[in-house]
């Protein structure tokens, strides 16, 4: 039965992925709980986390992700939690545990061996990844943003490849060279690299590419749905479709993708949309370890089956949260869509779930505070739809307004991981960053 330990052992409470949520969840049971009585522990692949809606500027060199990520040792010792590197690969539910694969070098020699650690609750908050749907030479030959590896991987192939261009208009001035880059799904994720890739274009000349402008880079957008931007009204995703073809990105929607070559994406109606680099960026699924773990509940895309408690549907002492999580409420036709405001609130339900289960006290249901959609088209514009359980998410807002309420969202997960007062201090030094600092990474 769920409660606090009896045999003199700490109460263990293991979140596995530092992400919007995970990291929020583990700072406000660290800072909360007691320290003699609970051990909260964070297991991550990653020694940093970063904000995933920021990865596309990280990709387009825009933001250093080395001043805004967080190191989750020096979090954790000011956060009262303990971090474990390392990448789940199994639950043993009858013991309790988790089962951490081995850490191997860049030699590939195992730095630790694979291990377990043991819980009495346990919070799955592992994200997600990009769903290929089976399209043949996505996973060999696409590049994703899942992660700051994904983002800085990118970025170098965009530079390498715009340095390639620049040297060859240098040698011949009338080439006809370009860097082209394909990006498959037209969500926000897609969107937003696709502009903000023109603004760091623009930007390159100050940094020895002279010769080098947004004129010489060549942006396709391809979305199989009639149009880009779904979760939005059509006024504003019309708004994003002129924005971006304004810039010289080609969108192309109701454009279905049947196969992914190694310099080119190729359409169900015969068209060879020729690229340097490959995006894939159209839907996300759980990873594939997720499938059937632990015996516990998942759905075709390996997300976990939760409980309106965020309990999952075979377990009570495990939550999910996040993009593996899957919550469909009550009477809804569709599940709470993979965002980070959905994460934010759902590690607070948890939050108090665990607490209450310690405690021996009822616990809540989640309801899902739709606080509208944004996308960032770089510095041109921003477009986005508000309070959408409020008003149908028909309050359609555009430019500053838009703008200021997007970059607002990145301040509340600062204050939620850092507290009040580092976190205003981080929003003060990123202003600073922004006067004294390249506007490009270029390494």
């Amino acid at each position: 039965m769920a409660g606090r330990r009896t045999d003199g052992k700490k109460t263990q409470i293991v979140v596995v992925g530092g992400g919007a949520g995970g990291l929020e969840l583990v700072t406000r049971l660290g800072s909360k709980l007691p320290r003699n009585a609970y051990d909260i522990i964070l297991v991550d692949k990653n020694p940093t986390h970063i904000w995933k809606p920021l990865l596309h500027e990280v990709a387009a060199g825009s933001l250093d992700a080395n001043l805004d990520e967080v190191g989750y040792r020096s979090h954790a010792f000011r956060w009262g939690y303990r971090y474990f590197d390392g990448a789940l690969e199994a639950i043993d539910r009858d013991l309790q545990e988790i089962i951490i694969a081995p850490i191997l070098d860049e030699d590939g020699r195992e730095v630790i061996g694979r291990h377990r650690i043991r819980y009495d609750y346990l919070v799955l908050a592992v994200g997600s990844v990009s769903n290929d749907f089976g399209t043949p030479g996505v996973r060999a030959h696409c590049m994703s943003l899942e992660s700051r590896i994904d983002a800085d991987r990118f970025r170098r192939r965009l530079l390498n490849q715009c340095l390639r261009v620049s040297r060859a208009m240098v040698r011949d001035p009338a080439t006809e060279a370009f860097a082209r880059v394909a990006i498959v799904g037209g969500g926000a994720t897609g969107v937003e690299l696709a502009a903000e890739l023109y603004s760091a274009a623009d930007a390159l000349g100050y940094y020895g590419l002279e010769v080098f402008d947004a004129g010489r880079l060549q942006v396709t957008l391809i979305e199989a749905g009639p149009r880009i931007l779904p979760a939005l009204p059509d006024k504003l995703a019309a708004a994003a479709t002129a924005e971006l073809e304004a810039l010289g990105v080609r969108v192309l929607a109701g454009t279905q993708v049947v196969e992914a070559t190694e310099s080119a994406i190729v359409t169900k109606n015969g068209e060879s949309i020729e690229a340097d680099i490959l995006v894939w960026a159209a839907g996300v699924k759980g990873a594939d370890f997720l499938k059937d773990i632990g015996g516990l509940e998942t759905t075709r895309n390996n997300q976990l089956v939760v409980r309106p408690t965020l309990q999952t549907s075979r377990d009570d002492r495990i939550f999910a949260i996040g993009d593996c999580a899957f919550f469909l409420p009550e009477g809804a036709e569709k599940p709470i869509p993979p965002r980070a405001q959905s994460a934010h609130q759902m590690a607070d339900t948890v939050y108090h779930n665990v607490r209450a289960l310690i405690d021996h006290k009822a616990l809540k249901p989640f309801v899902y505070h739709d606080n509208g959609s944004l996308v960032s088209l770089a510095r041109y514009t921003t477009v986005g739809s508000l309070m959408g359980n409020l008003v149908g998410g028909r309050m359609a807002i555009e430019g500053r307004l838009a703008r200021l309420v997007y970059t607002s969202l990145y301040r509340m997960h600062l204050v939620a991981i850092h507290g009040w007062l580092k976190g205003s201090s981080l929003m003060l030094v990123g202003h600073v960053n922004q006067v004294v600092r390249p506007k490009l990474k270029l390494h």
